[in-house]
């Protein structure tokens, strides 16, 4: 099995900064790609920012310029640093991963979410 865990979520003021973590382990082969999506209340869940294993990066339009995805491999950890945050980036962070389990005798891919961070940016 493979287990994700999200760190470093909490308050803070508007012009701010946090660093979220997550850190997946268990049965991993490989980590194919890795990434932060998030979920504000009554809205769906939506793309922050993504990273594959050779260090292409994608980021939701909201947030370029702002946040930064950055993973160690040694670790199979990801991160996310947030800066210059506004009251509309508070939401759920969830993390993502993609593995290649080292349990099963296939390269199929796996998915697995993290159980959420909360963020709240005050104004």
């Amino acid at each position: 099995q493979v287990q994700v865990v999200e760190s470093g979520g909490g308050l803070v003021q508007a012009g701010g900064s946090l660093r979220l973590s997550c850190a997946a382990s268990g049965s991993i082969f490989s980590i194919n790609g890795m990434g932060w999506y998030r979920q504000a209340p009554g809205k769906q869940r939506e793309l922050v920012a993504t990273i594959t294993s050779g260090g292409s990066t994608k980021y939701g339009d909201s947030v370029k310029g702002r946040f930064t995805i950055s993973r160690d491999n040694a670790k199979n950890t990801v991160y996310l640093q947030m800066s210059s945050l506004k009251p509309e980036d508070t939401a759920v962070y969830y993390c993502n991963v993609v593995v290649v389990r080292s349990d099963t005798w296939s390269a199929r891919e796996y998915e697995y979410w993290g159980q959420g961070t909360q963020v709240t940016v005050s104004s």
